[in-house]
């Protein structure tokens, strides 16, 4: 933890020396002509919020660094104050309007403060907050219905939680249960959680804590931009018959992965893996976890769910964020089999099911269904993802433009035949584009790729701005 706190410091460091070097360049540069310059004009939102009277960012910040956990990091120079929401905007203490092109970590599928899920919830809060899952009470039962039947094969039976991370842990356990075996095997870049056993899922340092974590095998990544067989998903399978062979007693509980990994930079996986994956997992007897924390809930678009675009049904599924659109809710589908093993011991979550949490969670899904989000995540995430290809064209530090719907991926690099990562430049970028109105994410590996996954409701103007912002940003550099 030390090493990455100090390479954080450093590379903060490095970034403050930079951008003073930068801003003077720009400012000889600009000298004279900023006046020519037409800037980004933000869409139209007929919507202003109340004066703001509460604490101030200084103030906010003051509590946090005081009261909070060390660990909670901001983005930004000067962190932003977020005091509103509305739809796929934000509004911060000086009722300054931002396009949300990060949706709380691609949680707010449906919109901030959406009216059908914000009524949903009241109407339930003033009826019955919480009680139990061991007496009867509709909502848990309605939302399980309605999210049954928007799973294939016979993936039918619901078990909620609170969060992905819980999701996930309840998952692996399953699958060791119904297998009888320990091993599993996940993706090298993968990340699935931060609890005991998803810490040993996840495979990237900079999320693992020095605990015991044992029984995970982490596969080569089929990423098709830095991987070592490009596209070609089935020479990266490959390797997870080697794990099985050379590494278990050649039986698994299970292969856990993402269709599209979000904190490890939206990567998709290499077309034709999951198939051939699939096949050797089943042969060791092992079961399939899907991982539809970020890209589940219609966010790819041309699918509701990410592992059906490479054509395979899980055994497992689990989900969280987008399902309650910011409401804290987790969930595992599977099939009645596989749902049994928990009748072996007793399985019990407090929170899990809560009656408001589950009429978010069907409200949600109306609304995805009612407003044809999907449709839009389709419509709106290829036109946005046409005009950064367009960019990646005009600039040399673009090394990568990749993602499906509203789940993009743009990768900064310094060189482009050795992609060295510029992770010093999406710092900059990020703080002038946040300057400019525009709120946008980064995560991969190397911390150089720019994460957007704005809200389902996403329009294509405010896809035309937010590239124009990035292309003005890009061009001052």
């Amino acid at each position: 933890m030390r090493r990455f706190v100090a390479g954080r410091v450093s590379l903060e460091k490095h970034f403050r020396l930079w951008r003073r070097s930068f801003s003077q360049r720009a400012q000889n540069k600009a000298s004279g002509q900023e006046n020519d310059v037409v800037l980004p004009k933000m869409p139209h939102f007929d919507y202003s919020p109340p004066p703001y009277d509460g604490p101030s960012a200084a103030e906010v910040l003051q509590k946090r660094k005081k009261y909070l956990s060390p660990s909670m990091f901001c983005f930004y120079n000067q962190p932003v104050n977020i005091v509103e929401g509305k739809m796929q905007y934000l509004f911060d203490e000086n009722g300054r309007r931002y396009v949300d092109a990060f949706g709380g970590i691609a949680t707010v599928n449906c919109g901030h403060c959406h009216p059908d899920v914000a009524d949903a919830i009241v109407k339930q809060i003033n009826r019955l907050q919480h009680s139990t899952v061991l007496y009867l009470n509709h909502a848990i039962a309605d939302f399980a219905e309605a999210l049954a039947s928007k799973m294939p094969g016979d993936l039918k039976v619901v078990f909620f939680t609170n969060s992905g991370t819980e999701a996930n842990e309840l998952a692996m356990m399953m699958a060791r249960q119904y297998t009888g075996c320990n091993d599993i095997v996940s993706l090298r870049n993968a990340y699935h959680g931060n609890a005991a056993g998803t810490m040993g899922a996840t495979a990237q340092r900079i999320w693992k804590f020095n605990v015991i974590q044992t029984g995970v095998h982490h596969a080569l990544n089929p990423d098709p931009y830095r991987g070592i067989f490009g596209s070609d998903g089935e020479k990266y399978a490959k390797d997870v018959q080697d794990l099985i062979d050379y590494g278990t007693s050649g039986h698994v509980a299970a292969f856990i992965s993402e269709a599209i990994q979000g904190v490890g930079g939206i990567v998709e996986l290499a077309p034709g893996y999951l198939p051939a994956v699939y096949s050797s997992i089943k042969k060791a007897g092992g079961l399939f976890i899907a991982d539809e924390v970020q890209c589940g809930f219609a966010r790819t678009g041309s699918h509701f769910w990410g592992f059906e675009s490479q054509g395979v049904v899980p055994d497992i599924v689990t989900m969280a964020k987008g399902i309650g659109n910011g409401i804290p809710l987790g969930a595992v589908v599977t099939t009645p089999e596989i749902a049994e093993v928990l009748t072996r011991r007793n399985y019990f979550n407090t929170f899990g099911g809560n009656p408001v949490c589950t009429a978010a969670g069907h409200a949600v899904l109306k609304v995805i269904e009612k407003e044809k989000l999907q449709e839009n995540a389709f419509v709106v995430g290829s036109y946005l993802k046409e005009r950064l290809l367009s960019l990646k064209d005009k600039y040399e530090i673009i090394g990568d433009v990749r993602g499906k719907g509203l789940m993009l991926g743009v990768e900064l690099v310094t060189d482009r035949k050795l992609k060295t990562p510029a992770n010093v430049e999406v710092l900059h970028i990020m703080d002038q584009m946040k300057e400019m109105g525009v709120l946008v994410g980064k995560g991969g590996f190397y911390g150089n790729v720019f994460r957007i996954t704005p809200p389902l409701c996403f329009t294509k103007e405010d896809a035309d701005f937010f590239v124009d912002v990035m292309d003005y940003t890009m061009s001052k550099m």
